[in-house]
């Protein structure tokens, strides 16, 4: 008759007994994939700071918004006294017509270990007027001397010409100002004593900008009708904001062209003094993509972590039942370790190199330890190759769902499904029950 010490023995030398230890050492493999993670994250907030500084420097991303005719003006009447009150006010006046032809000049510039992507901008801007949209409260006074044009910048930093407007063929100088308004800051064109307002119905103008950047360039249809072309040498451009424009991509680049009436923003043709408060809803324009940002790439990589230790362990498993070769769960703790420190080879060696070759060589050295380590442990070179075998085409199965953004879930769901598929047919082949449920005595069924 057995005693209790023998059934505890059995019971701790048993399947159901090692199976719970594989379960509860995957689990605690979770705290070091979770500080993994943390170490990306870390890592790219570090890049997005170094980044910000470079972009700093060069110049920010900018919005462009206007040109708009400004029109001061004032409005007489009574106060409850009965005593003469005069209101100052202006007018705002969005263009008829709004063209922008762009073209980018994309540059790469590095601090360290980090890059941040620039540009160059020159812009033709023109476009035109009509006095017949200029609405004026009765009994008004307009002030045409202190008109101006108000062109919005973000990042007055990155302008790079002395600005010559042109308006009916007069010519003017900018000034940088602005105010807290839709507009906001940016360049002032003061049309004092040119009397170009006071003749003719429309209003044609046209200038060159030439503005510096960084990762993105974006426009405010403030035009009745606004048409915007943008061409760029850059191979992945994003298209940003409320709406989506009519683009060809090839080697060299791309063209992009964007055509906005008034009905498809929610910009009035006038408003007056602070009426409207906010236009950066209705902003669009080209993002700089970075389509290798290897932070990205190591996040979505290290979310696989666990996924990796428990087929690995389960692996380990089989060949610990199939051959009565007895592991200890020190030594699956050793190879989990192993699979995790994968992340983290793999994060240093893709920020100093591209993120494939990154990839093989932490993959190659990963893999080539665990077979080692598992040679030692088996005892067995066919063993230890179809060990091998199974991490060479887990790792090549997690670097093409990495390579496939929109296919990456169905591709790896599919993916998941065969390998569970092929477990639950070699566990359908051991007798789980066998009488004496030693690791050492369990054999496949014939």
């Amino acid at each position: 008759m057995e005693t209790i010490i023998e059934k505890v023995e059995k019971f701790s030398q048993s399947i159901t007994m090692k199976a719970f230890i594989i379960g509860f050492m995957t689990l605690i493999m979770l705290i070091p994939g979770a500080m993994i993670q943390n170490l990306i994250s870390e890592r790219q907030k570090r890049s997005v700071e170094t980044i910000g500084k470079i972009n700093a420097k060069w110049s920010n991303a900018q919005t462009i918004n206007g040109p708009v005719l400004v029109i001061p003006y004032t409005v007489s009447g009574t106060d409850e006294n009965n005593k003469e009150v005069i209101q100052n006010h202006s007018l705002y006046v969005t263009p008829g017509m709004l063209r922008v032809n762009a073209k980018l000049i994309p540059e790469e510039r590095h601090y360290g270990i980090y890059k941040s992507i620039l540009y160059k901008s020159e812009l033709e801007i023109g476009g035109e007027f009509k006095k017949s949209d200029i609405q004026l409260p009765e009994n008004s006074q307009v002030n045409w001397n202190e008109a101006n044009i108000r062109i919005g910048i973000s990042d007055l930093r990155g302008l790079t010409n002395n600005l010559d407007f042109v308006m009916n063929q007069s010519h003017f100088t900018a000034e940088a100002g602005g105010l807290d308004d839709a507009i906001g800051q940016g360049l002032v064109i003061s049309l004092k004593n040119s009397g170009t307002l006071q003749s003719g119905n429309i209003l044609s103008f046209n200038c060159n900008l030439f503005l510096k950047g960084s990762s993105n360039i974006n426009f405010i249809p403030v035009g009745k009708t606004t048409q915007v072309q943008m061409n760029g040498a850059w191979k992945s451009p994003g298209f940003i904001g409320s709406f989506t424009p009519q683009y060809s991509l090839n080697e060299k680049g791309f063209t992009a062209k964007w055509e906005i009436l008034h009905y498809n923003r929610n910009i009035p043709e006038t408003w007056t003094d602070n009426q409207l408060k906010s236009v950066g809803d209705t902003s669009f324009g080209v993002n700089l993509v970075d389509t290798l940002d290897q932070y990205q790439q190591n996040m979505r990589s290290a979310k696989y972590s666990l996924m990796f230790i428990a087929l690995t362990f389960v692996v380990f498993f089989f060949v610990e039942i199939l051959t009565g070769k007895k592991i200890h769960p020190i030594q699956y703790l050793l190879v989990g370790i192993a699979l995790i420190l994968f992340y983290s080879l793999l994060l240093s060696v893709s920020e100093q190199l591209n993120f494939g070759i990154a990839y093989l060589l932490a993959s190659i050295a990963t893999i080539g330890l665990i077979t080692v380590y598992a040679q030692s442990i088996f005892k067995n070179r066919m063993h230890t190759s179809i060990l091998a075998s199974f991490l060479s085409v887990l790792y090549i199965f997690l670097y093409v769902v990495l390579q496939l953004e929109d296919l990456a879930l169905l591709f790896g769901s599919a993916g998941l499904f065969v390998i569970l598929g092929v477990i639950m047919y070699i566990s359908g082949k051991i007798n789980w029950y066998k009488p004496d449920d030693k690791l050492s005595k369990v054999r496949l069924e014939a």
